[in-house]
C-alpha cells in the first residue's frame, strides 16, 4: 500500500482535461492507496455550505466518496482557493482537515504537510488577506450568501486573476524561503516536508530530511508517493 500527495489542480469544469485526468488517476490508484493527501487548491474555488455543493465538483466528490468506501483515508490541507471546506468533507467523506497544514506520522516518520502559501514569512500583505478570508465574519457571510452568487463572484475573480497573469512568466520557486522553511521543520524533528502552491516540482533528499514541492495537476500532473519506506516524485 502507498500514500499519495497531490496539490494545485485548480479544477473548474468536469470536461477540462486536467479534471478528467485526475478522476482517471484516482480511480486507477484506489486499490493500492492507503491515504490520499490533498494539499490544497484542488478546486479553483470551494467554500462549504451546509446542505449544497457546487454542481461542477460533483464528479470529483463522487470519486472521493468511492475511494472512502474502498477504505482510502483522505487528509485535506486547505489552500488559498479552497477553504472553509464545510460539512460535506467532514461528515460525508470523513476527511481529516488541516486548515493550516501540520505534522502527520507515516510508519513512524514525522512528516510536515502544508499548502505552501505560508512559506514566505515576509509576505505580510498576503498573510493579512489570508487572515481576513478565513475569518469567522467572512465564513458567516459566505454561509448566508446564495451559492449561485458566491459561484458567480468566484468565477469573476478567477477570470480577473488569469487576465493579470496572462503573458507573464511563471514565478520562480522561492527556493531560499522554502529551504528556510524546511530547515526549521527538520530541526523540530520532521524527516520530510511536503508542500504545494508553487506549481514547480522539487525533490531534494539529504541527511537532514526530504523536501518535496509537488508541482501541479494542470500541465505537469506531478504527485508524490510514499511506498516501501521511501518518498518519490512522479508524473502521470
Amino acid at each position: 500500500m502507498k500514500d499519495i500527495f497531490l496539490a494545485d489542480a485548480h479544477l473548474l469544469k468536469p470536461a477540462d482535461s486536467n479534471y478528467q485526468r485526475l478522476l482517471h488517476f484516482l480511480d486507477s490508484q484506489a486499490a493500492e492507496t492507503r491515504t490520499l493527501y490533498l494539499l490544497g487548491d484542488i478546486f479553483e474555488f470551494w467554500v462549504g455550505y451546509r446542505s449544497v455543493v457546487f454542481s461542477s465538483y460533483v464528479p470529483l466528490l463522487e470519486t472521493l466518496r468511492r475511494l472512502r468506501s474502498q477504505g482510502v483515508e483522505i487528509v485535506y490541507v486547505e489552500g488559498n482557493h479552497d477553504f472553509h471546506l464545510g460539512p460535506y468533507f467532514k461528515k460525508e467523506l470523513g476527511c481529516r482537515i488541516l486548515p493550516d497544514g501540520g505534522s502527520i506520522t507515516i510508519d513512524g516518520l514525522k512528516v510536515y504537510i502544508g499548502h505552501g502559501d505560508l512559506v514566505d514569512q515576509e509576505d505580510k500583505g498576503y498573510r493579512l488577506l489570508r487572515r481576513f478570508l478565513r475569518s469567522p465574519l467572512l465564513k458567516f457571510l459566505m454561509a448566508i450568501a446564495p451559492p449561485d452568487l458566491t459561484w458567480a463572484i468566484s468565477q469573476w475573480g478567477s477570470r480577473r486573476s488569469k487576465e493579470r497573469r496572462s503573458g507573464t512568466p511563471r514565478p520562480h520557486l522561492p527556493e531560499q524561503a522554502l529551504h528556510r522553511h524546511a530547515q526549521g521543520l527538520f530541526a523540530e524533528g520532521h524527516q520530510a516536508v511536503i508542500t504545494g502552491h508553487f506549481h514547480t516540482p522539487l525533490f531534494e533528499s539529504s541527511t537532514q530530511g526530504t523536501l518535496i514541492a509537488l508541482g501541479d495537476w494542470i500541465t505537469q500532473y506531478s504527485y508524490a508517493i510514499y511506498e516501501d519506506g521511501a518518498f518519490s516524485l512522479r508524473t502521470f
